[in-house]
């Protein structure tokens, strides 16, 4: 599904007001692109909350700040056919789940993973009271997610993994729409649930569910879960356009860790089952302060990489290391 956006700006000037107690992203030396203004097209999912940072940048004027008139395409299709999206021109960079991009990834497409945008935001829930506190109750139980192979699946299998429980044999996955895992979970068919925000926020909230995992806790709090990826041939061909891209969006996500009460209300249109209040409360819990680039991006990526090895994801013998360095690119440094 894909459909054409624009956004509220808000006047030059008023990006001045950040708060400036907040860490600077803004500290690498990117100019603005010269000549005219430069068109962009960026691919998001306007339903996840974790891309807050996509509609703060336009609406605070960070693109504008590099000479950038961006367009947006409301993508809700298979990954795949994203990477497809982005390797043929049809869009220009996009963010998304780290752990929904990687085996996808591997198929060869002409995209880059050029930052971590910030870190956890995906749950694994239950409802009280059923004898399930910890992963080591869910061996031989059914987890509903809504897409097998998504990157819920996939960090809660390595999750499962480490707490010695084969995901792959001793785990029933099944899928369903967002709305319905409430209800399958109601009704017994699965013993936990996972998503991610807002959705699984409103699930906990309305129907009184609790955590037993999540990637806003423990090590991988720390770790990029949503990256920003751009298309190969942007890179080499206007490397200062991908660069000024790919700050303006990490720009973004500061404002949003920085002002998560603000980037909620301009966040608000593509959420409106939920309030501002309950959107910033979402925003303050997920990672929106971690942001990676150079060495340390690489490191996350090749991280994930050993990680979906054990599970499945990827073949035993893969190289995950010279994997990472494939598929990220490091636009700031020489």
């Amino acid at each position: 599904m894909m459909g054409r956006h624009a956004f509220a700006q808000t006047p030059a000037g008023a990006m001045d007001k950040m708060d400036m107690t907040c860490p600077a992203s803004d500290a690498r030396k990117v100019t603005p692109v010269q000549g005219a203004p430069r068109k962009i097209t960026i691919s998001w999912n306007e339903t996840a909350i974790c891309t807050a940072a996509v509609p703060v940048a336009q609406a605070k004027g960070f693109f504008r700040k590099y000479n950038l008139d961006v367009d947006y395409v409301n993508f809700a299709g298979a990954t795949d056919q994203l990477l497809e999206a982005l390797s043929t021109g049809k869009a220009d960079g996009a963010p998304g789940m780290a752990l929904r991009w990687l085996k996808p990834l591997s198929q060869g497409f002409d995209v880059k993973l050029v930052a971590g945008l910030h870190a956890g935001c995906m749950y694994l829930m239950t409802a009280p009271g059923n004898g399930i506190s910890k992963l080591a109750d869910l061996r031989g139980k059914t987890i509903g997610v809504t897409a097998m192979g998504g990157p819920d699946q996939n960090f809660f299998s390595i999750r499962l993994a480490d707490a010695g429980i084969d995901p792959q044999t001793e785990i029933n996955w099944r899928q369903y729409p967002p709305d319905l895992l409430p209800l399958a979970l109601q009704r017994g068919e699965v013993q936990a649930i996972s998503d991610s925000d807002p959705f699984s926020f409103l699930q906990k909230k309305q129907a009184g569910l609790v955590d037993i995992d999540t990637n806003m806790a423990g090590p991988w709090a720390h770790t990029a879960c949503c990256v920003i990826g751009l298309r190969g041939s942007l890179i080499r061909d206007e490397p200062d356009v991908a660069r000024a891209v790919t700050q303006a969006i990490l720009e973004g996500g500061t404002y949003v860790a920085c002002n998560p009460d603000e980037a909620a209300e301009i966040f608000r249109p593509f959420a409106p089952k939920a309030s501002s209040a309950e959107l910033a409360a979402m925003l303050r819990i997920q990672g929106h302060h971690h942001q990676t680039l150079h060495g340390s991006f690489h490191d996350e990526i090749a991280l994930y990489a050993e990680a979906l090895k054990r599970v499945g994801v990827f073949r035993p013998s893969l190289d995950a290391q010279r994997y990472a360095t494939r598929v990220t690119q490091d636009l700031f440094t020489a």
